[in-house]
């Protein structure tokens, strides 16, 4: 089918496509085959109603709209395919031309992936922490492992520290009982802080049945940092006695015989955490990287929806954890926006970000013909069931009732791609030593075999201007039709700052 291409814009064109009617015919025959079999007509059996009574019981134009209805999805994908072009939305499309068993000519508006020039990868770097880690993570983890088999037993005598307490708290103000703030039957460990000021002091050496009053500032609540009196009446004292560390705790607790043998494994186990976070943070820094030395301009739109549906998840996110904006941000300390305008100008800077990086990830697959097996795709429907907490069959499932086979897909690739990327990088952490990504597993199990990377020398800026960006018509002959989308599942972010990152930049 013949087409042309005039570009709008650096990534808009518009698509002018003629269908010849020996090209429509078969949809015209369907239409005709398909309203015969749908209405009844005196005289007539229903299927063989002839295409000239159908003409003018319902006129030539039904017919026709039926049939170019049909046939321009084919017709579009084809002039896509035809002119190498890598749709980022759905086209606006108009039937500009009918000629009666001559030709329909429609256009079809759409925004495109732009041209760009993608750096050296050689001239990406990224600088991580350097992997600090210490016996003091070994002893903590044991630690939770030693409370999680505590046992208590009723304490006759004053609340020490340590102790775990029972209690009932009622908070007011001017002798009137605040809206939530009161609670019955709270746990509290003695001397561990976090719960109100002045708690500790209130009930050590108190015992069950009795009552203490004193004066803090709340810190939640729709009353929180104001100061108000707070009753306590201990209902319960216990102590907690830890068991002892030694070789029969870590056969109860691990597959090991001995402490020596499970601190190890734990120390490995941390030491492979660190080695995964450092990979992970050299990605995200080199993924930045990247997309600031690949500079090109976003379709509007896209940009326009993709900020507008990150504002829509985070409010309603927010809203299902009964927060505002305000509230959330004066909650939560590690926050960095100052007001509400800074935090959704964070959003749609790091949804402008985030789209670049799929784009630019989007055309290295496709240059570079990268593909995704069955086991590949196996693989992540059981990390995702995982994360999720589901079964592997839900979340197959759930692909195929909602079509994500695609976009997973296409995350696969991208995940591939970037991975030689950074591979290709120049990765350092803080003391100035090269960090040898490629023998770091997935799981931060360091690969032996693998030997690091030798320190690489500036690149050299090439003496040669570059080639002019192509057009449209001469784009790659590997690339695919495919939309910039993003998917995902996000936590509410009124927990921490961790959930509101993930809400406001989904990683590509």
């Amino acid at each position: 089918m013949p087409s042309t291409v005039e570009k709008l814009g650096p990534s808009r064109v518009k698509l002018t496509i003629e269908i010849p009617f020996a090209d429509l015919k078969p949809h015209l025959d369907k239409a005709y085959k398909d309203i015969a079999g749908q209405v009844n007509i005196p005289g007539f059996r229903k299927g063989k109603v002839p295409a000239a009574i159908i003409d003018q019981r319902f006129g030539r134009g039904t017919v026709l709209q039926e049939a170019i209805n049909a046939a321009l999805p084919d017709a579009y994908a084809a002039a896509v395919a035809e002119n190498e072009l890598v749709p980022l939305g759905q086209p606006e499309v108009d039937v500009t031309k009918l000629e009666d068993n001559e030709l329909v000519e429609f256009t079809a508006e759409l925004d495109v992936r732009p041209d760009f020039e993608v750096p050296d990868f050689a001239e990406l770097s990224a600088e991580v922490p350097a992997i600090a880690t210490s016996d003091a993570e070994v002893d903590e983890r044991i630690e939770v492992m030693r409370q999680r088999f505590a046992t208590r037993s009723d304490k006759d005598g004053a609340a020490e520290e340590g102790d775990i307490v029972t209690i009932d708290l009622i908070a007011s103000k001017d002798g009137e009982e605040i809206e939530d703030g009161s609670a019955e039957g709270l746990t509290y460990k003695v001397g561990s802080g976090g719960m109100l000021d002045g708690l500790d002091e209130a009930v050590t050496g108190k015992s069950a049945g009795d009552e203490v009053e004193f004066t803090s500032e709340l810190v939640g609540g729709p009353a929180k940092g104001e100061q108000a009196d707070i009753k306590v009446t201990v209902t319960k004292v216990q102590s907690e006695t830890l068991p002892a560390l030694d070789d029969e705790f870590a056969q109860m607790v691990s597959e090991f015989d001995t402490v020596d043998e499970m601190k190890a494994d734990l120390a490995e186990a941390v030491a492979r955490m660190a080695r995964a976070e450092q990979v992970n943070a050299a990605s995200d820094k080199i993924v930045s990287d990247l997309v600031a030395k690949t500079p090109f301009e976003l379709p509007e739109a896209l940009l326009a929806t993709e900020v507008e549906n990150r504002k829509q998840q985070i409010n309603d996110q927010l809203a299902r954890a009964g927060y505002t904006i305000e509230r959330y941000l004066e909650d939560t300390e590690e926050e960095t926006a100052k007001d509400a305008d800074e935090f959704w100008a964070q959003v749609a800077t790091n949804a402008e970000t985030s789209l670049k990086a799929q784009i630019i990830l989007d055309k290295l697959a496709d240059d570079r013909e990268v593909t995704v097996n069955q086991q590949e795709l196996t693989e992540l429907i059981f990390r995702r069931a995982q994360q999720a907490g589901t079964s592997p069959e839900a979340e197959m499932q759930h692909m195929m009732e909602h079509n994500h086979a695609p976009e997973w897909m296409g995350e696969l690739r991208r995940g591939k791609v970037l991975r030689e990327v950074v591979l290709a990088s120049s990765v350092t952490d803080s003391d100035g030593n090269v960090v040898n990504v490629a023998a770091v597993r997935p799981d931060g199990s360091i690969d032996e075999t693998v030997e690091a990377p030798e320190p690489q020398a500036p690149a050299k800026k090439a003496s040669a201007k570059k080639a002019p960006a192509k057009k449209a018509a001469a784009k790659t002959e590997d690339a695919k039709a495919a939309k910039a989308d993003e998917a995902g599942k996000k936590k509410a972010p009124a927990k921490k700052k961790a959930d509101a990152e993930e809400a406001k930049a989904e990683e590509a």
